[in-house]
């Protein structure tokens, strides 16, 4: 009798345990980043076999590295909108034909150009997964299990850039010029996979609810997550929204902090790891089998440390933390001679660049309401990523005009002023229903953090 009342008894599904309906949409949401962690690594090496074809200036190599950047930040601006007005799922479901086609056209290039075209195609629908596919899991996951499905999407992008970065160096002894051709199109293979695995994905009861469809948001609940399921309200909302309201007086500093601390993060990492041959090659390290080993099982151990950091740590404790830890580390990189110091700074600042960028996919939907929740990532997503394509394209330029330290110094500025912008900003949304952590005013505290009560779900 007792187990058949707690079966019938109503539960919020912020407050659900993990259940496989969880997992089947945090896997299919990991479709994305793994596919974007493979498309981004395989450039890297991709770019050093095309040199047996074609002779690309340092302009044209910050181009192509910055291609699927550029992609990003307009899919993600232009994708997450159109989301916020249709649903998530029809654009769900678009992004990965959009994915495969084109990742699968990179074998039949002509040229730098039509490569380029193809990997800003390829970045446009990653960037519109990056804004839906987020917000699409987010408000589905309860809130206890939010940080850590959310965060996992930063492992699962890793695993792709290490499978890329394997895959690369496999490949480097290979006599065939054209090899670069196999290895981009291989990124077709994991988007064809997503695409057919995310057929009859439903949309997000929250969207539903958001736009007045009380009904059918009740029967997709109902449905995937049980009959004794219910949902919160969403607070009243105008009907319609607009990227505009991003700035206004209730959210410009959210979106500001949401975009800024995302920036701050893959600006270094990608402009680093983009061109980690060129990096190597300037510290005087040959990319061997071994440095790949150590570089790529610390990438690893990185984001699933950040996991654990994630759950344990406070959201601020912990963007605090890595930020500090890696700007000193490039201090040292930059400044500090000697082989033996200058690889295990490089090893930190590895280490606590995956482990922090595990918020890249926990923050950005915590800090906006349901009716502005796809805008708000996409828009976050777009500031980043337009800065790590400007510094993508300007590390091989800058190494090569100022040279190694200052473009090192550079990238230290920028972690530095990430710290800085987040000691002001960073709220703590940990364990926050997602309605309730919308609400969370940042600044306000001057660098305290909001307290949470965890009881009563009050901020």
């Amino acid at each position: 009798m007792a187990s058949q009342i707690a079966t019938n008894e109503r539960i919020n599904m912020d407050d659900l345990p993990l259940k496989a309906f969880h997992i089947k949409i945090t896997a299919l949401t990991f479709g994305a980043h793994l596919t974007d962690g493979y498309v981004l690594g395989t450039i890297g090496m991709a770019i050093i076999f095309m040199q047996n074809q074609m002779t690309l200036s340092p302009v044209w190599q910050g181009l192509i590295g910055a291609s699927a950047l550029i992609g990003l930040f307009f899919g993600s601006l232009i994708l997450g909108g159109i989301s916020g007005k249709i649903g998530r799922q029809k654009i769900f479901m678009f992004n990965f034909i959009t994915i495969t086609l084109f990742s699968l056209l990179q074998f039949f290039v002509t040229g730098p150009a039509t490569l380029f075209i193809c990997r800003v195609l390829i970045g446009f629908a990653l960037g519109g997964d990056y804004a839906v596919g987020v917000a699409l899991l987010a408000e589905f996951a309860p809130k206890k299990s939010r940080g850590v499905l959310l965060g996992a999407l930063s492992v699962v992008w890793t695993v792709g850039y290490v499978a890329a970065n394997i895959i690369g160096v496999v490949l480097m002894p290979s006599a065939d010029p054209g090899i670069w051709r196999w290895l981009l199109a291989s990124a077709a293979i994991p988007a064809a996979i997503v695409l057919i695995l995310r057929i009859g994905t439903p949309e997000s009861p929250r969207w539903l609810e958001s736009k007045g469809r009380r009904d059918e948001a009740e029967a997709i609940v109902h449905k995937y997550l049980g009959a004794n399921v219910y949902m919160d309200p969403e607070p009243a909302a105008p009907k319609k929204v607009s990227y505009f309201d991003l700035f206004n007086k209730e959210n410009r500093k959210r979106t500001a902090f949401g975009g800024l601390f995302f920036m701050a993060i893959v600006i270094p990492y990608f402009a680093i790891y983009t061109f980690l041959p060129l990096i190597l090659t300037t510290m005087n390290l040959s990319e061997t089998w071994t440095v790949d080993l150590v570089l790529n099982l610390m990438l690893i151990l990185g984001g699933l440390a950040g996991l654990w950091m994630t759950i344990k740590m406070t959201r601020r404790g912990f963007t605090l933390w890595s930020f500090g830890i890696m700007a000193v580390a490039l201090m040292v990189l930059t400044f500090i001679p000697g082989a033996a110091v200058q690889i295990i700074a490089f090893l930190i600042f590895t280490f606590f660049m995956t482990a922090i960028s595990n918020l890249t996919g926990v923050y950005p939907p915590e800090l906006f309401p349901t009716n502005l929740r796809s805008q708000g990532v996409g828009m976050c997503t777009a500031i980043s990523r337009l800065g790590a394509a400007t510094g993508t394209y300007l590390l091989p330029v800058g190494i090569a005009g100022i040279g190694f330290t200052p473009t090192m110094l550079a990238l230290a500025c920028v972690l530095a002023f990430g710290f800085s912008m987040s000691y002001f900003w960073a709220p703590e949304t940990k364990d926050a229903n997602l309605v309730k952590s919308a609400e969370i005013k940042l600044g306000d505290t001057m660098g305290v953090p909001v307290k949470i009560n965890t009881a009563d779900n009050e901020v």
